[in-house]
């Protein structure tokens, strides 16, 4: 199916056009957004479920718009307002201090850091840049905490070919990380 095509033929207000595109919307897109955005949320799986509905509320409100510019697919822009939802939902929670009826102030601890799930949604995305092998070598040995020799072990793989796997992850990782606006 290509949504963004079927989108583009649909206006807003022809009322079973609406249904098809909204089953349309879902049947392609909810599964794997669903999966997406429950990495994003630490596999809450209700918050994720709320994040994908109004996600593709809003691809369906757009879709006009969006099969006008000739996109053949829907998901790319539905991942990046997903991202978007996730992130400003954070925000919103940080932003409020949490409520403390009948809790004693001393015992209350900080509120987690407003960053955290940015910065990790931009290293999981950076990751899925590098070859399946960086990825590999560097779940084992950043991830799992084991030494190169031990990784190399674990993988099959000679120590100099592992090490050189570590040295080259680590930089195209740096790249990556670069390229969406992080320094380091």
């Amino acid at each position: 199916m290509t949504s963004g095509l079927t989108a583009g033929r649909h206006h807003r207000g022809e009322g079973n056009n609406e249904d098809a595109l909204v089953r349309e919307l879902y049947e392609e897109h909810a599964a794997p957004l669903l999966r997406f955005v429950l990495q994003l949320v630490a596999g809450d799986r209700q918050r994720a479920e709320d994040i994908v509905q109004e996600t593709l509320l809003r691809g369906w409100r757009n879709a006009h718009r969006l099969g006008a510019q000739g996109q053949v697919s829907l998901r790319p822009w539905l991942v990046t307002v997903a991202r978007r939802i996730a992130i400003d939902e954070h925000r919103s929670q940080s932003a409020r201090p949490a409520e403390a009826y009948g809790v004693d102030l001393e015992n209350v601890s900080e509120p987690d850091e407003s960053d955290h799930v940015l910065r990790r949604m931009t290293v999981t995305d950076a990751l899925r840049t590098l070859s399946q092998p960086h990825q590999e070598m560097l779940l084992e040995t950043y991830f799992k905490g084991r030494t190169v020799a031990e990784a190399a072990e674990a993988l099959g793989l000679p120590l100099g070919t592992a090490k050189s796997r570590v040295y080259y992850a680590l930089r195209a990782l740096r790249s990556a990380l670069e390229k969406r606006g992080v320094t380091g």
